[in-house]
């Protein structure tokens, strides 16, 4: 199993707010923020709505 490290590198401000609501759901809040999330059909969504925000990279186990 892989997990995915997500940064955030762009700034949500003057972003919609449903982008932002997902940007605070995954656990980011300032720009350069890294979180770790398991890899999954769940978070793979969440993450192609804020695709231009962030860099993702796989982690393996």
């Amino acid at each position: 199993m892989t997990d995915l490290k997500v940064t955030l590198i762009r700034s949500v401000a003057h972003r919609l707010p449903n982008q932002k609501k997902v940007v605070k759901a995954l656990g980011l809040g300032r720009v350069s923020s890294t979180v770790v999330l398991p890899d999954n059909a769940a978070t793979r969504g969440a993450l192609m709505k804020i695709a231009h925000l962030i860099s993702v990279e796989e982690i393996k186990k």
